[in-house]
């Protein structure tokens, strides 16, 4: 698959990511078994479902766990192969006192990289209240985490491996159009309208990394969208750019779809 590999990677945003997945392809067709990817993050998982669909044998099928999932495994297999086994996923609980100390996903993710999970073996992690989080990870992650205790600064955490079902799994929002108009097209100026917040609070989650555009850490909010480009904010949901009119005042109507 040399030739055709480098054809898949002529142009990547993520050469690097995306070659363990072709070869991951290259092992299906040779083996004709079904295997899975490690986790992949939105972005590159975007990216290779539009590049390896052009491998004709070839069929891929994403799992994150749960409906809506950003952090997902794709399972490739033989496109004659209809049967979609359960993905290799666990449920994790994250308990810690987070009463003074305000928790991130972030900092849960990087507690459980130095308890030893490797980071494609984690999948989505959320915040539940003061006292930790819950998330997804791989099989093996789950076996190294499963009664460990950690940290995240000062605060002692405990992992401990849970079925799926029994997680209170982050709430699923139903798609919703609305409309806005807006002196510019900036970044602030969309998300501030589209999410329901304040300039300045959109200005801080820029400050603090929360806030991206499609899938890109955002730093400028002086950046303008365009059609079809989507903002992602933590916690809060996806907005896509469905349309940007001028009206008679110089203003911009702006369509947006929230998720």
């Amino acid at each position: 698959m040399t030739v055709l590999q480098d054809e898949l990677l002529i142009g990547a945003e993520d050469p690097e990511g995306l070659r363990p997945l072709v070869h991951l392809a290259d092992q299906v067709l040779r083996t004709w078994q079904p295997a899975w990817s490690p986790f992949l993050g939105a972005r590159l998982m975007e990216e290779a479902l539009t590049r390896l669909n052009k491998l004709s044998e070839i069929g891929w099928h994403r799992d994150g766990g749960y409906p809506g999932a950003e952090r997902c495994r794709l399972l490739c297999h033989r496109g004659d192969n209809v049967e979609t086994p359960s993905a290799p996923i666990q449920g994790l609980l994250i308990e810690g006192n987070f009463l003074f100390d305000p928790l991130s996903p972030e900092d849960i993710r990087n507690a459980l990289r130095d308890m030893g999970a490797a980071p494609d073996q984690i999948g989505d992690l959320w915040v539940r209240g003061d006292r930790g989080g819950q998330g997804l990870c791989s099989p093996d992650s789950a076996a190294i985490l499963h009664e460990q205790r950690g940290r995240v600064r000062d605060v002692e955490i405990r992992c401990e491996v849970l079925p799926i079902e029994a997680l209170h799994l982050p709430t699923r929002r139903i798609p919703r159009t609305l409309q806005t108009v807006e002196a510019s097209c900036r970044i602030d100026a969309i998300a501030s309208a589209g999410f329901g917040l304040s300039r300045a609070k959109i200005l801080s989650h820029i400050k603090a990394g929360r806030l991206r555009m499609n899938w890109h850490d955002v730093r400028q909010a002086s950046r303008e969208v365009g059609v079809g480009d989507r903002l992602q904010l933590q916690d809060r949901g996806t907005l896509e750019v469905l349309s940007l009119t001028r009206t008679k005042r110089e203003r911009w109507r702006v369509e947006l779809r929230r998720t």
